[in-house]
Order: structure tokens, then sequence, then C-alpha cells
């Protein structure tokens, strides 16, 4: 990792839409599987995934097996997190209101849930049953009602990943597609014979399903177009070196993309993390994974003190932000930007991808600037209503009027103004 000053440190985002031949392949996948729908999605299952498929439905006898083929403790963890999350999210369910006021108006707003979400879950080596769990539930907080997941079939007529399966069984999802990539996000976006087609489809996945997504974005709603995963650590004199590079490499075994950003006012513990993590490295099971990041994304910015410490880390705005310092609580309360925030040691990011409850779906990319976490917001809509009585509109017409003339919509004006010439007061 490179140790740089604030002088030397500059803020660089990279937003990568993938090369103009990858943008050309997915608007092509997707015009095909508009136009042939079931065949088409089963054409590029066999020549991206080497798979043949009869059916694209997985079976429900799958479900079951999959039990077979995980452990006990693996069910347990999952049913923990599957809690916990659930417990978090419905801390955030909003109610329809309605105001009366005394003129005789109301005004309100009305919360509906999206009726159709579907869930893409990445399969193969990159395949997380967690993301399962944190897009599913959510949605059924949220209250919506027809849930369907696609993820790739296994390679080479492998079975379906079990750890998925078994995540899905345990949220209530049944309707799962074993088909991956672009032609599955449009399969969704605009429905096959087999698979509905949804209003909103959630779910991280490879550079075509990300650049797919956001070619059906205004036929459907989307998530967000998530980049390479990032995290950046505040730490003070008081942070455990060890603790610091592990969670760093966490996040680096990602992606080759993945920045990694170590912020801290105190030299000798940028050095010693430096030092920390290349022996740490040379543990790692994705060590190719890991090095390239390190080596090509990874800083350390050594600043002046907390507060500048703060400050650089608010430029970054990143997805996952450690605080490894004396006080977490005091600088929590000057973070501005970030996707989810670990204070203390004993908080690695780890526990929130995982178990403790918030989400792990967040803004990548420095776009917690100005987006969230995937949240029961995501799964509803929110319908405004209004009425007004015969004393309300008169009491307001003119000034309505006024407003509407002035932006030259003369019709909206005589919508108001032929009521209250009706009503006796159109002076």
């Amino acid at each position: 990792m490179k140790i740089l000053s604030v002088g030397e440190w500059s803020m660089k985002r990279e937003v990568d839409y993938g090369t103009p031949e990858q943008q050309q392949a997915v608007r092509d996948v997707i015009a095909d599987v508009r136009a042939r729908g079931d065949e088409a999605v089963r054409d590029f299952t066999k020549r991206f995934d080497g798979v043949v498929l009869d059916g694209l439905r997985v079976p429900d006898e799958e479900f079951e097996a999959a039990y077979e083929k995980v452990s006990v403790e693996f069910v347990d963890a999952i049913r923990a997190a599957a809690t916990n999350i659930r417990s978090f999210h419905e801390r955030q369910k909003r109610q329809s209101w309605i105001d009366l006021q005394p003129n005789g108006s109301m005004l309100g707003q009305l919360i509906r849930p999206l009726e159709r979400v579907g869930l893409y879950v990445p399969g193969g080596t990159a395949s997380y049953p967690s993301s399962v769990l944190m897009n599913a539930i959510p949605a059924q907080v949220a209250g919506v009602e027809k849930i369907v997941m696609v993820t790739p079939p296994g390679k080479n007529g492998e079975s379906m990943n079990p750890h998925i399966l078994v995540a899905a069984n345990e949220v209530g999802i049944r309707e799962v597609y074993q088909v991956g990539g672009a032609q599955a996000v449009a399969a969704l976006a605009y429905g096959t014979e087999s698979i509905p087609a949804v209003d909103k489809i959630v779910g991280p996945g490879n550079i075509y399903v990300a650049l797919a997504k956001r070619e059906v974005f205004g036929t459907v709603s989307i998530d967000m177009i998530a980049g390479p995963t990032d995290i950046a650590i505040v730490a003070d004199e008081s942070a455990d070196p060890l603790y610091a590079a592990v969670d760093l490499l966490a996040q680096a075994e990602h992606d080759v993309l993945s920045p990694v950003t170590l912020i801290t006012p105190s030299r000798e513990l940028a050095e010693k993390v430096q030092a920390e993590v290349a022996r740490q490295l040379e543990k790692m099971p994705r060590k190719a994974i890991a090095e390239v990041a390190i080596r090509d994304r990874g800083t350390i910015v050594v600043v002046r003190d907390l507060d500048e410490a703060l400050d650089v880390l608010n430029q970054v705005a990143p997805e996952h932000c450690e605080l490894l310092v004396k006080d977490p609580m005091n600088a929590l309360t000057k973070i501005k930007h970030a996707g989810a925030v670990f204070l203390g040691p004993y908080t690695p990011e780890p526990v929130g991808d995982y178990f403790a409850g918030p989400n792990h779906v967040l803004p990548t990319n420095g776009t917690a600037r100005f987006s969230s976490s995937l949240n029961v917001d995501d799964f509803i809509k929110k319908t405004s209503v209004l009425m007004y009585s015969k004393e309300a509109l008169l009491q307001n017409g003119k000034q309505i009027i006024t407003l509407a003339q002035c932006e030259g919509l003369h019709g909206h004006a005589e919508a108001v103004r032929v009521r209250l010439e009706k009503e006796g007061n159109g002076q």
C-alpha cells in the first residue's frame, strides 16, 4: 500500500460503464430476449454458462435436496441472521397519513408496496447467500406480494449452489429461475413465457448484469448500478494495526478494482499497517485478487489530526467506514457521507455483511454522497392524496390562478376560475 500525505493524495472517482463492445453486447442480448423470450434465454444460457436447460424454474425438490448438502451450522446461522435483518428493517416501515385542515380540505400520503420484485443473486465462484436475505427481507417487510429470484445455473451440469437455495427457502422464496447474466435481467424487465415481468430489479452482479440493469431502467426500477466494493478506515494511535490490516484485506479480496483506504494522523500506525498488510496477504486464499487491489487501489493517507481525517473520509464517501479510534461515537457525529459506519475494534465490516441486521447493499464509488443503503423505502411507493372543500377552493383559488397564469398555462387557470365563477366568487 502507498503511504501518502494529504498534499499528495487526491480523490479520484472512476465509474465503469463497460467498454462499447460490452454495452452493445448487452443491448443485443436484451433485444433478443424481448423478441424470443424463453428460447433466447435458453440459447444464451447454453452459450455463456455451458448449460442446456430443460426448464427455467428450479423444481421444488431441489430446495429439499439442498438441505442435505449444507451444514446444520449454516442453517442455524442463516436463520439467526434473517431474524436480525428482519428486526432491523421492521423499524424502517412507514405508515400512510391523512391531515384534515380546518377549512375542510384534506391532504395525505398513501404508502403502497411494489407489486412485483425480482432478485438477482450471483452464482458460481461469486456466490452470496447473504445477498438473498439482504434483498428479500426488506421487500417482504415493505409488503411486496410477489418476489421472484434469478441466479445462474451450476456450471457443466452441476447442481445449483445449495446455500443459495437454502437461504431462499428460509425466507419463503420458492419461485427461483436458474438464469443469470444480462439475459436474466432482460427476462425480469420484459417477461418471457416462463419468467414474469417485475416492477423492480435488485441485487449485485458482474459488469454485464450492471450494464443490463442500466439499460432496462425506466421500464423497471433498479436499486443501483454498483461498482466494486470499497472501504475506508479512520484510525488513530490507539488502533491495533493487525485489525486495520485484516479489515482492509477483507475488502481487497472481493475485486482487483476494490479501493481500500486507511486514514490516520499517526505515521507510526501507517507504517505498521503497511507492514501488517504485506504479512497477512501471504496467508490469503484469494491472494491473487487482494494483492492487485492493494497494489493498485490501496492507499494510506497520513493527516494532521482526527478532524482532518474525517474531512478526508467525507470526501471519499466510502461504502464501508470503520472508526478505529478512541472515541468512535464522537467521530460519528462528524461523518456526513458513508454507506455504513462500523464503530470500534469489535465491529469489523463482516458483522454488517452477514449478521447484525443493517443491509449490506450499500452505495459504492462515492455515491454515499447522495444515496443510501437498500431499505424498506426502496420497495414502496408514496402517493399524494388531496381533497379541497368548496371553502378551501374559494379561499385559495385566486392565488392558484395567479401562479398558473404566470407559467402561461391558462387552461390550468381556467379550471379553477370557472369553479370560482359558478360558486359566486369569480371576481
